[in-house]
């Protein structure tokens, strides 16, 4: 039996509360256990052929591409609706597409004000006493998926200033709705 020894413990020289093992388990599982080195391997910076084809499907060689029947490319519309210089996709603002999304919505809903003969749009935002003919979008209420009780009208801007309402289809026998529909 040999006496333990004591470590002296004051404020200004406290006792650690975890000693350190060298057997710890979690040097094993670090981060640093996993990374790769910083420097590369020999075999990536010695690498050949960068840029060369690999594999490819099909018969490629000497294909030409040729119209038959006199077929021509029209553009529509003026030449500042019409891309002039290279265009990437997907990289438009928010604004742009909300922009174009409400150009459309106003170009559908004349096109279907005259094919049915309607005298005008109201707003959605007012209410009404009797039946009035209102032009948006089918919209849902936030919870991301369309039911009876989550479908709302989002109306367009010239007319109801994009107001939104709640529609109620509980009493409709059948219908057919799909977010973004005018």
């Amino acid at each position: 039996q040999g006496s333990q020894k004591r470590s002296n413990s004051t404020p200004e020289t406290p006792r650690p509360k975890r000693v350190p093992s060298s057997r710890s388990p979690y040097g094993l599982f670090s981060p640093g256990s996993f990374s790769p080195s910083v420097t590369p391997s020999q075999k990536y910076s010695s690498r050949g052929g960068r840029g060369e084809v690999v594999a490819s499907f099909g018969s490629v060689q000497g294909l030409a591409w040729r119209g038959h029947g006199g077929c021509s490319v029209k553009l529509f519309g003026g030449p500042e609706q019409n891309l002039t210089k290279p265009y990437k996709f997907m990289f438009q603002k928010a604004l742009d597409v909300r922009e174009a999304l409400a150009g459309r919505v106003e170009e559908l809903g004349e096109v279907l004000r005259r094919h049915h003969g309607l005298d005008g749009f109201s707003s959605t935002a007012l209410p009404a006493q009797e039946p009035v003919t209102v032009l948006g979008q089918i919209s849902c209420d936030g919870n991301g998926k369309l039911n009876a009780r989550s479908v709302l009208l989002v109306g367009d801007r010239e007319h109801s200033g994009g107001a939104q309402i709640p529609l109620d289809l509980s009493e409709l026998p059948e219908y057919s709705l799909f977010p973004g529909q005018v």
